[in-house]
């Protein structure tokens, strides 16, 4: 009897587990290497794990919001019910890195409702694609949950170990994003933005990002434990992240994974989870190759102010337009234009004005005159931060740029704060630039925006939205006290800050022989100056030297042949922080292009060409490192040569220190 007893309590706790267990949903990629895997904690809190190809990539990590004067919203859920979709389309972009981009992914959506209480609702979307995940909230319009303000977001990233990972701070050096990343432990860093790389102990490379930050804080990433970030949304300055009202969505949280660092270049998984083009007829649309009026600022040759030195005159502003159109590039950007320069235009960005020009700059007369050169105008407005004031003129300023034929806007906000009081990528700074970009669109003007707040994607949903700076550009090499941008830095960003999208680093410096009271300069060869026009995508890309530093130079002509935008992206034989070559076929599908570059080593690199068309023969001009380059103390050598070259070929390539090696490849008929 004691044994059938015994046997009886037996069944009774197995039974008794049973009904306290949560169930876990799964859902894998189409490919079947990525699994995400959902279930509920003991006490009713979301959780999920994500792997790939059996590999732990994210540990069991909690999800839910908390929020001010209410109840938060972490656990006491129960499955309503799930649903699983599949999704597998291509859309043409009307400009990018790839023409074409397959969109092919499996969808749970787990619909969660609270057991007791208010019983409020909340779904979570998951979509796994081949290359990684996106995962977001949804809140539906519900009786017991209205407007909120939200103080907290617990949405975790556990890794399995303490990995490796490339990081910047955030606002602690600036609000721009323009750090030097550097590579420690996770266990070492503090709050980080995104997006972050990581080097895992399992072989994979792991970036965590956000795509389509619509009307809510930007997500960094604070440090929860060794192994562990907690998702740290930015604040307004009364200390509430976002001021919500259901039914509302958050950004999608993405998680990109590759077995080396061009898988996570080369991703578009952060493209697919913004929405599609708002803007019917792009035909607008056109990326260009400029000059400026700007680097001669920068080595304090002109001045954005009033004066003897003032750069933006309708004299100068001609003999660029002149130099434009003569060398075939499609636009000329003027910086200082404007009133409101003179004096600490940092202090307070309400003295411009983004209507009236300075008296020695004829704003009617050099639109008419860059019309007649076939020449763009690419217009300039620094805020200093001053968001209200900029928006009090926005309708206007883009009205007169529509007139007189500016189709190109550059704005800015050099200050720390928007206001003064909110952060640039605070929900106030995020609802600021999408104002600007529709308003902006409205009147079919594209916009390169400076101090942003980081890309996520948004250039599908509104394609005139062309480039960003947010990173370390060119202009550290002018006046930075640090020295200048390492090349070690160029050999990280496309693995770092171009995973959220288009880089205005404004590359091509021919002339290493300037002087400023900073001592910095330009630290690469001239090879690899070429070279970033392969290496750093971006729609808007410029020639940013001083127009007579490129007057007879034969190395000028890779720059104003080289495309701005690619129908194919190839990622070839690349290692973060020391090399990386990568290779572009033009928008049309013809001509290859390759960019390779390397850190203060120098560098022999063997390059299959396998990339290019089977069967067909090209004639590769190579610009090399010429004998003795080194950026330090010979950055001019530049060898130019030609050969013929097939899919079968390999290409031997010896970078200098510091250096590159910039190709072109012809298709032969």
């Amino acid at each position: 009897m004691k044994n059938l007893k015994f046997s009886f309590s037996a069944i009774a706790l197995v039974l008794l587990l049973s009904c306290n267990a949560q169930k876990a949903y799964t859902v894998k990629s189409p490919g079947k290497n990525n699994e995400l895997i959902f279930e509920l904690t003991k006490s009713g809190q979301p959780q999920y794990k994500f792997t790939s190809n059996g590999k732990s990539v994210i540990e069991p990590s909690l999800l839910g919001f908390e929020f001010q004067d209410i109840k938060k919203m972490t656990d006491g859920f129960k499955v309503v019910n799930a649903e699983q979709t599949t999704a597998d389309q291509t859309w043409e972009q009307p400009w990018g890195e790839f023409r074409k981009v397959r969109d092919h992914h499996n969808q749970l959506i787990i619909h969660l409702k609270e057991s007791g209480g208010e019983n409020r609702l909340v779904d979570l979307i998951f979509r796994v694609f081949d290359d990684g995940l996106g995962f977001r909230y949804s809140f539906p319009q519900q009786p017991n949950l209205k407007k909120v303000k939200i103080s907290n977001e617990i949405t975790q990233f556990t890794f399995s170990d303490d990995n490796d990972v490339w990081w910047i701070p955030v606002h602690a050096e600036n609000s721009y994003y323009e750090s030097f990343y550097r590579k420690t432990p996770i266990s070492k860093t503090d709050t980080i933005n995104t997006p972050a790389t990581f080097e895992t102990k399992n072989k994979l490379f792991v970036a965590i990002h956000e795509a389509d930050l619509t009307d809510f804080a930007s997500m960094t990433l604070s440090k929860s434990g060794n192994k562990q970030y907690k998702s740290e949304l930015v604040p307004w300055k009364d200390g509430v992240k976002v001021y919500a009202e259901a039914p509302f969505q958050t950004p999608w949280r993405t998680i990109i994974i590759g077995e080396k660092p061009g898988d996570l270049a080369t991703s578009t998984l952060m493209l697919n989870l913004n929405e599609p083009s708002k803007i019917k007829d792009a035909s607008w649309i056109a990326p260009s190759k400029y000059i400026g009026i700007w680097w001669g600022m920068h080595l304090e040759k002109y001045t954005w102010g009033q004066g003897p030195k003032h750069g933006a005159t309708t004299e100068n502003t001609k003999k660029y337009i002149d130099f434009a159109a003569k060398n075939k590039l499609d636009g000329v950007l003027v910086e200082g234009w404007n009133v409101g320069w003179d004096g600490d235009w940092t202090a307070d960005g309400s003295a411009f004005s983004f209507t009236k020009p300075y008296p020695d700059f004829d704003i009617v007369e050099i639109g008419k005159y860059a019309a007649m050169k076939n020449v763009r105008l690419i217009g300039h407005h620094e805020t200093a931060g001053a968001t209200k004031h900029y928006e009090s003129e926005l309708e206007e300023a883009f009205k007169l740029y529509n007139k007189i034929g500016v189709n190109t806007v550059k704005t800015g906000y050099v200050n720390k704060y928007l206001d003064k009081k909110e952060w640039h990528d605070s929900q106030y700074g995020v609802r600021h630039y999408r104002k600007v970009i529709e308003t902006a669109a409205k009147y079919h003007i594209m916009i390169d925006n400076h101090e942003p707040v980081k890309g996520t994607g948004l250039q599908r949903t509104y394609p005139n939205f062309m480039s960003q700076e947010g990173g370390r550009g060119q202009e550290y090499n002018a006046w930075s006290a640090d020295g200048g941008n390492t090349p070690e830095h160029l050999t990280l960003l496309p693995f770092t800050r171009m995973l959220s999208g288009p880089f205005d680093y404004t590359p091509g410096n021919f002339d290493f022989d300037y002087k400023t009271p900073q001592g910095a300069k330009v630290q690469t060869t001239l090879a690899n100056q070429l070279a970033l026009y392969v290496i750093i995508f971006s729609p808007l890309q410029m020639a940013s030297d001083l127009p007579e530093n490129y007057e007879g130079k034969r190395e000028f002509e890779f720059v104003k042949e080289v495309p701005c935008i690619w129908s194919e992206t190839k990622v070839l034989d690349s290692k973060m922080g020391e090399y990386t070559t990568i290779a572009r076929k033009d928008w049309n599908g013809k001509n290859w292009y390759l960019g390779s570059i390397t850190n203060k080593d120098s560098r022999d690199l063997s390059v299959p060409l396998s990339f290019l068309d089977s069967g067909k023969t090209y004639t590769a001009e190579i610009y090399a490192d010429g004998a003795g380059a080194d950026y330090k103390t010979n950055p001019y050598p530049v060898t130019i040569t030609k050969q013929t070259v097939t899919s079968a070929s390999v290409l031997n390539l010896k970078l200098a220190p510091g250096g590159g090696t910039a190709v072109k490849f012809t298709l032969n008929n």
